[in-house]
């Protein structure tokens, strides 16, 4: 299930729209595989029909039964689970009835880290910690499909959104504070946001007005 359409403002673009990896599914899948396992274990070494073998046999199926359970209620979760990266903030979104979420726009990003275990890299899951100028500081989002790729994606898009930001400030404030603009035409040069002609333009334009 994609990330409502509704719940995005006109402007915004989707860059990126993910679901949890696969990987979220071991747990449940791996106890349902197991109880199936202990039930043809429970037929083939025990005999007859007495009551410790009735009970071995309820409690194989009750097992089976409640990983099917835990396995419909982990889809759930995996179907109702954004990440979501746009043209103006980070988004995510998580829950079947009770909804939690977390939005970051994209200018209070500072920096962004990925993790990966060995199997992880084999699998291409990991971990994205990325840290903020909100009041939270640093939020972690897990079971991340290829997380080194969704890094550089959010790089991308914030420097886009800085771009777009820059030139709409620039635009509204030509007679405002140019020592301000000029800094931050410096730190945008200094981020690799604008390039060395860029910021020449933008700077003789600033000066220019």
């Amino acid at each position: 299930m994609p990330y409502p359409k509704k719940l995005l403002n006109d402007y915004e673009d989707v860059a990126v729209d993910l679901h949890p990896h696969w990987w979220f599914f071991a747990e449940p899948v791996a106890a349902l595989v197991g109880s199936i396992i202990l039930g043809i274990l429970t037929k083939i070494f025990t005999d007859g029909t007495g009551t410790p073998r009735t009970m071995l046999v309820y409690l194989v199926i009750a097992l089976i039964v409640a990983s099917m359970i835990w396995l419909v209620i982990r889809y759930l979760k995996w179907m109702t689970t954004n990440f979501v990266v746009t043209s103006d903030r980070l988004i995510f979104r998580s829950g079947v009835l009770a909804k939690m979420g977390v939005e970051i726009p994209l200018e209070r990003v500072n920096t962004i880290h990925f993790n990966q275990t060995i199997f992880e890299r084999m699998t291409g899951a990991g971990d994205l910690v990325i840290e903020s100028g909100g009041e939270d500081g640093q939020q972690r989002f897990t079971d991340i499909r290829r997380p080194d790729r969704v890094q550089k994606m959010i790089h991308a898009q914030k420097e886009e959104n800085d771009r777009r930001r820059f030139t709409v400030s620039g635009a509204d404030s030509a007679g405002g504070d140019v020592a301000s603009q000029l800094e931050k035409l410096e730190g945008m040069l200094e981020r690799g946001t604008l390039t060395e002609d860029e910021f020449q333009a933008q700077k003789d334009k600033l000066l220019g007005s």
